[in-house]
């Protein structure tokens, strides 16, 4: 979903890097794979074509975080208290 993004913090030998990974457009999505001391992280189409790719050796990870778009009303249904009523 656009706006969904990953932020990787890696140790890039005595300084730490962060980079972000977001998804651009709308349908397209951030996934993320793991698999041999690495760990790829893509943007992808709806059909599943990868748009852009970044790579990262898993043993230089220090934080992987992702952040999903929030669904505006879904958000605001879960955030908004409603008032009680009393009878």
């Amino acid at each position: 979903m656009r706006g969904d993004r990953v932020e990787i913090v890696i140790d890039a030998g005595g300084e730490v890097r962060t980079y972000d990974i977001v998804a651009t457009r709308n349908g397209r999505r951030v996934e993320i794979e793991t698999g041999r001391g690495l760990v790829t992280v893509s943007e992808v189409t709806r059909s599943g074509t990868p748009v852009r790719t970044a790579r990262f050796m898993a043993s230089r990870i220090l934080a992987l975080v992702e952040h999903p778009a929030a669904d505006a009303n879904i958000a605001r249904d879960v955030i908004e208290p409603r008032a009680i009523r009393s009878s």
